[in-house]
């Protein structure tokens, strides 16, 4: 048996911490080893056949019911006297596992989900629908997030580098003043006025877009995620195409990468698309805008 931590290959790592709280140790079943899975198959199987065998022409009204009777079942099973070792099931807790039992940690075990993700060009880590900072030198670093039920918790290389309240709705960037210096744009190889240029070769709708997708932020640079996405999905267009799509979404103030990429999928742009040069649609049956004055 080996104790299982943090970083055991074997054992999920929320599951290994557990282990660690509760100071056990964990043997997981091997790979192409099914008798190692059939050994707690068959006490499983037991003691279900064991019980069902005694309810089964009984019928309950409640889950307490039910468990009240499989409690009375239960020293019965514990009590029976297994042949092979010549010792119950109760005897045997007693003897071997009862003297080797430890007291429970004084702290109650706080379940954590753990991942690893790498921090973005915005120094902006993903958790669940949500982002969180760290501080912008891990930029592109390979971190490990912590998600309780109330907190995320960043780690890099062991060490908690950022904590955040955990978000449920609202803002989708939590972001902390001391991980993004003013001074962070002059050295930092992305920035605003990149993304402009960029635009700006494609066309002005583009451009446009850009600058709404950065202004309705907080902070510039939690727009850059966005607007590295819409770059790149722009550049795989025609140039005209490009530019309908983002009058569109500009039109219906679509500033997230997902409804754009969606604009583009489904060709919405087409329904709405107007083209400066084209010439108004004039037809007896269209009144115009004074017929109403």
């Amino acid at each position: 048996m080996h104790k299982a931590s943090f970083y055991d290959p074997e054992v999920n790592r929320s599951y290994g911490v557990m282990a660690e709280h509760y100071r056990v140790g964990i043997l997981p079943a091997r790979p192409y080893r099914p008798k190692d899975k059939a050994k707690v198959e068959v006490g499983v199987r037991i003691a279900q056949y064991y019980i069902l065998g005694r309810l089964r022409h009984l019928k309950f009204f409640s889950l307490a019911e039910c468990n009240a009777a499989i409690a009375e079942i239960l020293p019965q099973l514990n009590g029976r006297v297994m042949r092979r070792i010549g010792m119950s099931r109760q005897q045997m807790f007693d003897t071997i596992e009862r003297p080797a039992m430890q007291n429970l940690p004084e702290q109650d075990y706080e379940y954590a989900e753990w991942k690893i993700a790498r921090v973005g060009i915005d120094y902006h880590v993903k958790v669940g629908d949500f982002f969180y900072s760290v501080p912008h030198k891990l930029l592109r670093e390979q971190v490990d997030t912590r998600q309780t039920e109330r907190t995320v918790e960043i780690f890099h290389r062991g060490q908690r580098v950022a904590a955040h309240p955990r978000r449920f709705a609202g803002k989708r960037h939590e972001t902390l003043p001391d991980h993004m210096p003013s001074a962070h744009r002059r050295y930092a190889a992305w920035n605003p006025q990149r993304f402009q240029i960029e635009a700006r070769a494609i066309g002005p709708n583009t451009e446009a877009l850009v600058r709404c997708i950065m202004s309705e932020r907080r902070h510039p640079e939690q727009g850059f995620r966005t607007c590295v996405g819409v770059l790149r999905l722009f550049r795989k267009l025609d140039a005209q195409r490009a530019e309908d799509i983002a009058a569109y979404a500009l039109e219906i103030g679509a500033m997230n990468y997902p409804s754009i990429a969606s604009i583009a999928e489904h060709r919405l742009e087409r329904k709405t698309a107007r083209h400066p040069d084209s010439a108004p649609i004039l037809h007896a049956n269209i009144r115009g805008s004074q017929y109403y004055h």
